[in-house]
C-alpha cells in the first residue's frame, strides 16, 4: 500500500512551492527581499562610544605585554625532542612556548660571565 503524501517531502518544501508559484509571483516576492538592510535607529551617544571602542585598534587590547613584548619565531625542532618537551610542559602544566623561554634564560644565565 503506498504511503500518503503530507507535504513534508521534497514537493512539500518552501523552495517546491515557491518554484510552483508562477513567475509574477516568485519575481514579486524576490523584489520584496531585494532591499538593503536598513537599521531601525541611529545609534545614540553610549552605543557610539561602544562602537568606536569595538573597533579601534588602539594598544593595550589582546595580550598583555611581558617584558619587551613578544615576536613569532619559526624554529625546527628535532621530533623526539620536540615530543620530550610537550611532555615536560604538560607536567609542569605550562605551555611549550613558555618552557622554551624558561630554557632559553637559563642558558643565558649560566653563559654571562661571572
Amino acid at each position: 500500500m503506498p504511503k500518503k503524501k503530507t507535504g513534508a517531502g521534497p514537493a512539500g518544501s518552501p523552495v517546491a512551492r515557491f518554484l510552483a508559484l508562477p513567475r509574477h509571483k516568485r519575481v514579486a516576492q524576490l523584489a520584496a527581499l531585494d532591499k538593503d538592510f536598513v537599521a531601525t535607529r541611529p545609534l545614540n551617544a553610549a552605543e557610539r562610544r561602544q562602537w568606536e571602542r569595538a573597533k579601534s585598534k588602539r594598544p593595550g587590547r589582546g595580550r598583555p605585554k611581558v617584558g619587551q613584548g613578544a615576536e613569532k619565531i619559526s624554529l625546527s625542532v628535532e621530533r623526539g625532542l620536540l615530543r620530550q618537551a610537550d611532555a615536560l610542559a604538560k607536567h609542569r602544566r605550562i605551555s611549550r612556548a613558555e618552557l622554551v623561554a624558561a630554557a632559553l634564560e637559563a642558558e643565558l644565565s649560566r653563559a654571562k660571565p661571572g
